[in-house]
């Protein structure tokens, strides 16, 4: 038997709640991290960096701050 809509619902709302208290409080490891993407992506939730947010901040330090170029578009094999 499958299980309810209601049942659903509330399972996606504690799995969301919990991984998001992870983050909060600090204890969330790098699993709970690729995890928490996924959920959001599985929800067709996506990040855009736009001028007036954060994000732009996160995406410009972190271009500053990593060895790589604009001419680095592939991997050597």
């Amino acid at each position: 038997m499958a299980a309810s809509n209601a049942l659903l619902e509330q399972l996606h709302e504690i799995v969301g709640k919990e991984l998001l208290a992870r983050i909060e409080t600090g204890e969330a490891k790098a699993s709970d991290f690729a995890q928490a993407i996924k959920f959001l992506s599985d929800n067709g939730i996506e990040a855009v960096a736009t001028a007036d947010n954060a994000l732009s901040q996160i995406e410009g330090a972190l271009k500053d701050r990593l060895p790589f170029t604009n001419e680095d578009t592939h991997l050597s094999h």
